[in-house]
Formats: structure tokens, C-alpha cells, sequence
């Protein structure tokens, strides 16, 4: 696997990766109602492909195919960071997370933070992330519980 930057042509890829990632969450988590208010039936190529733009994701991909994907901010803000179901509990968010650290530690950024959803909860607190509380954050007539985590970083 190889981690690298985004691409235009990833777009619709990420996008579907992204939807499938989302309703490939367990009921135990957020229900079939709040995962379709988070990830809307179909993708808006349109509103991806703009936020991709902007946002310049890393890619995790292997023989052509994307396996996730994470967004780092200036700031250290982990904004969206979705593996595809088919490729999840093999390392591929670890990879991910990893990149990320080494380029905060390149930027001598001194912390990581991320609203993380119930299912990325424990990933995150398993590379050392803290929790810092609980957000409810309302889309489309839902409301989905997240939780505000902090790495420092050095």
C-alpha cells in the first residue's frame, strides 16, 4: 500500500468510499436514519469534488484501488478519515494516522485534534488520542454524538 496525495480524477472514488464507509457502520453506533443524514443516498460528486479541491486529502491506495483517505489541516485539525469496509482492521488507518504524525512533526506542529465519531473512537484512542468531550452535532433533522480528542504531539 502506498500512502500518497489526492488526485482530481480520485474524486468519485473517495466520495463512494466515503458513503460506503459511513453505512457500513454498525447499528450499535448510528442508526440506518442518522448514517443517511451523514452520508446522503447518492454522493454529491459536485460538493466532493470541490471539498477535495480545497482540502487535498492523502490517499491510501494499492493495485488501483483506494482504501482510505485523511484530511489534515494547517492547524492540526484530522477532518474526514474513512477507510473503505473492505480494507478496514488491516492497517490502513493506522498508515494513515502515521503520515499524518510525521508530517505534524515535520510542521513542529505540538498537537493532533479530531471530532471523532463513535466507531473512530477507539482507533484514535489507541494511537494515544484523549478524550475531551462529547459534541451533538445535527444533520439533516439527525443528531450524531462525536467526541472531541487531543494528541500532543513531543
Amino acid at each position: 500500500m502506498m500512502i500518497r496525495d489526492y488526485r482530481a480524477a480520485d474524486c468519485r472514488a473517495i466520495a463512494d468510499l466515503f458513503h460506503a464507509a459511513v453505512h457500513a457502520i454498525d447499528d450499535a453506533h448510528y442508526s440506518a436514519a442518522q448514517r443517511e443524514a451523514w452520508a446522503p443516498t447518492p454522493p454529491d460528486y459536485g460538493v466532493w469534488a470541490a471539498r477535495l479541491e480545497r482540502r487535498q486529502p492523502l490517499v491510501a491506495e494499492q493495485d488501483g484501488l483506494i482504501q482510505g483517505f485523511i484530511e489534515l489541516e494547517p492547524d492540526g485539525h484530522i477532518d474526514c478519515f474513512y477507510v473503505h469496509p473492505n480494507f478496514q482492521r488491516c492497517g490502513v488507518a493506522t498508515r494513515l494516522l502515521q503520515r499524518v504524525l510525521d508530517i505534524a512533526q515535520a510542521r513542529a506542529q505540538c498537537r493532533l485534534y479530531v471530532e471523532a465519531s463513535t466507531a473512530a473512537r477507539p482507533l484514535f484512542e489507541s494511537h494515544g488520542f484523549e478524550l475531551l468531550g462529547q459534541n451533538r452535532v445535527e444533520r439533516r433533522g439527525q443528531v450524531l454524538i462525536n467526541y472531541r480528542m487531543v494528541l500532543q504531539i513531543g
